[in-house]
């Protein structure tokens, strides 16, 4: 077990105004290995103020100069990040192959992302005598989830620096090892003292102090709805800015022209990655009425397929993130087949062999009907609903039909149907036949799944205000 009990505040490990220490739980064993602090409305004062100050300077630095910085911090990060996939293993269970090829890849890559975007990015445009200006935000606080950590704090850390942002960070106390990491990454990279501050601690205290600290101009927040609403509530009386990517309930619709097997194969490995714990999980599978036979026995397959276990080893799934998610899921699972849903894999209880750990058995309904507890709710865990449909125009309302908007995916052997039926999609992305990732796609959700955009070039908008100088060229008189 290791102690991580100090803040990176102002370029440096400070002890916590009133300390309270936390236990770190390792869910495939329920074992403690670490201790982290849990931080309070005064830590965070102490790091806003470290983070006001350093916008003075780094507001103004060169595009130049941040480039060099972004390199050196790349360059560290690549250094260890066989030690983020393992600290992303040890906090939250993701397999070792998922951890290092995905979870913590995806922090190099938000990195590599914003150096590309940042060497040709715009921030002044001349329109006649006016110019318009994108100048940093200030200073913005950083509230991110436990399910894909270091993915979803380079995608916000790595904009905000590359546009010339100061930053709090609050990463999940339930997952802290990886934004720790990420602490001691940027201070050996030589990131100015004050940029970039780390506080741990849960959302009462600190989450909601970052959100309604008046020194913070902006929020970006990453975790469930019902937390957003709180994350919004509490930045309104300061007008902050209010940056948000929220839950999902994702539609995945198998149309009659499809490969049926394949995708519905495919659609199980998606879901079932990360243990379900993925925002934008195709969660919910539409397909045809007519092929609920085949569509049923594919699935099947497909779970039985999947390896379960210690997430050091060569396994398809590792645990969920904690005792508080196994038992959500469990209860999801129990509703599911009470209310009458047909369980083709898994169902309730730990898999066979797993005594301990927060193990979850991949579980897939049938006959699903949306009206259904498990077809409305975001479960996040590995739980698939399977939603016979009779008509596309019926497939496109059930897909619709959610708070959320988060993504949405459309399997066809025809390339034109499915870019006509995409179009009604109500959702922030739509992925056609299983396409791989784009890191310059934008990403974030219509209605309850957030607002505003990450990756790319459009995560650099979040973190900009516009301003207008009129007359910054003389207006010629008129001869």
């Amino acid at each position: 077990m290791t102690d991580h009990l100090s803040f990176y505040i102002d370029g440096v490990w400070v002890d916590p105004v009133a300390p309270r220490a936390l236990d770190v739980i390792n869910p495939a064993t329920e074992q403690v290995v670490a201790r982290i602090s849990l931080g309070g409305a005064a830590d965070v004062d102490r790091a806003v103020e470290a983070a006001r100050r350093a916008f003075v300077s780094f507001s103004r630095t060169s595009r130049q100069e941040r480039l060099d910085l972004m390199e050196a911090i790349l360059a560290e990060y690549v250094r260890r990040q066989d030690e983020m996939a393992q600290a992303i293993t040890t906090e939250m269970g993701a397999p070792a192959a998922l951890a290092r090829n995905a979870q913590a890849f995806m922090g190099a890559a938000h990195l590599s992302t914003a150096i590309a975007v940042l060497k040709d990015y715009e921030f002044e445009e001349l329109r006649g005598s006016t110019l318009i200006s994108r100048e940093p935000i200030g200073v913005c606080a950083f509230i991110t989830p436990w399910n894909w950590p270091s993915n979803q704090i380079g995608c916000k850390v790595a904009p905000a620096l590359a546009v010339g942002c100061t930053m709090v960070l609050k990463p999940s106390e339930v997952a802290p090892l990886s934004g720790i990491l990420w602490a001691e990454i940027m201070d050996a990279a030589g990131v100015p003292a004050g940029v970039f501050n780390l506080v741990n601690g849960d959302g009462p205290d600190v989450g909601a102090a970052l959100s309604s600290h008046p020194g913070v101009d902006m929020v970006s927040f990453t975790g469930s709805t019902r937390a957003g609403v709180e994350v919004a509530r509490n930045a309104a009386p300061t007008i902050k800015r209010v940056h948000q990517e929220l839950g999902g309930k994702s539609a995945n619709i198998i149309l009659e022209d499809a490969d049926i097997p394949a995708a519905v194969t495919a659609g199980v490995a998606h879901i079932m990655t990360n243990s379900g714990q993925s925002c934008n999980a195709p969660t919910r599978m539409l397909a045809p009425r007519a092929r609920m036979d085949e569509v049923k026995a594919a699935a099947r397959a497909a779970a039985e397929s999947l390896t379960i276990g210690d997430p050091t080893r060569d396994v398809t799934l590792g645990p969920v993130v904690s005792a508080v998610q196994w038992d959500k899921i469990q209860t999801l699972i129990a509703k599911g087949i009470e209310e009458g849903a047909t369980l083709i894999a898994g169902g309730t209880g730990r898999p066979d062999g797993l005594a301990a750990g927060y193990f979850v058995k991949p579980t897939i309904f049938a006959d699903v009907d949306p009206r259904m507890t498990i077809a409305r709710e975001e479960i996040f865990g590995p739980v698939l609903s399977i939603i016979p449909y009779d008509s596309e125009d019926e497939a496109v309302e059930i897909a619709n039909d959610t708070v959320y908007g988060l993504a949405a995916y459309v399997q066809s052997g025809d390339m034109d149907h499915a870019r006509d039926l995409a179009r009604r999609l109500r959702a922030g992305q739509v992925l056609i036949n299983n396409p791989g990732p784009d890191l310059m796609a934008p990403f974030g959700g219509f209605k309850q799944s957030g607002n505003g955009r990450e990756w790319g070039d459009h995560a650099f908008a979040e973190f900009l205000e516009v301003k207008a100088t009129l007359g910054y060229t003389p207006v010629q008189e008129a001869t």
